[in-house]
């Protein structure tokens, strides 16, 4: 019996870490706010285990900052929405590859809902691989809602891949989740300090 247990655990645990295991998503049926892949809950002898994922949460605030001000830490890979009372709203994110971190303060300038994307011409250097123009939607990089910085060409956008959330992976943009970004998309407003650590 314990043998027969292990094996089925041993297969259980190689299905789900090869992606083939069958998911069942929470909130979102069709993918369309997680590009089918924020908080996999996979079954294992009546229990669950969600994988792939770095929750929300509420928690003291990483300074005395203005509430709505918006706090990066790349290197701890988070965000933070400072709120009222001293607390923050804590969201992990992925954040730009070696060479293309920056730091500084600046504001969203402007927010969008599932915006189009056009990759800048530094970009298209880059990668001429990638397409001109792509229309906004569940397949779009940007994500779900984006939240322009600045005069930069940087964002805070949602992602179709979750699993580069807690990531070193972009050109100098913040993603997070879909299901975060909407959340983080709601609570900002056109203005919002944002200050951007290493």
């Amino acid at each position: 019996m314990h043998s027969r247990f292990a094996a089925a655990l041993s297969v259980a645990l190689m299905c789900a870490s090869a992606g083939v295991a069958q998911a069942q998503y929470l909130g979102d049926a069709d993918g369309r706010y997680s590009a089918g892949q924020t908080s996999r809950r996979y079954e294992l002898f009546g229990g669950m285990s969600y994988v792939g994922s770095i929750r929300r949460e509420t928690v003291r605030a990483p300074g005395t900052y203005t509430p709505g001000t918006i706090i990066i830490n790349t290197s701890e890979r988070r965000l933070y929405l400072v709120q009222d009372g001293g607390t923050a709203l804590k969201y992990g994110i992925g954040v730009g590859r070696v060479g293309f971190t920056w730091a500084g303060t600046t504001s969203v300038v402007a927010k969008k809902e599932w915006p189009d994307w056009t990759p800048p011409s530094q970009m298209l250097r880059r990668r001429p691989d990638l397409p001109r123009f792509m229309k906004g939607g569940p397949e779009n990089p940007l994500g779900a809602r984006a939240m322009y910085l600045g005069a930069s060409l940087y964002r805070i956008h949602g992602s179709n891949e979750p699993e580069t959330i807690g990531q070193a992976v972009s050109s100098g943009c913040f993603r997070l989740l879909n299901d975060d970004v909407i959340d983080l998309y709601s609570r900002v407003r056109v203005g919002a300090k944002v200050i951007v650590m290493r």
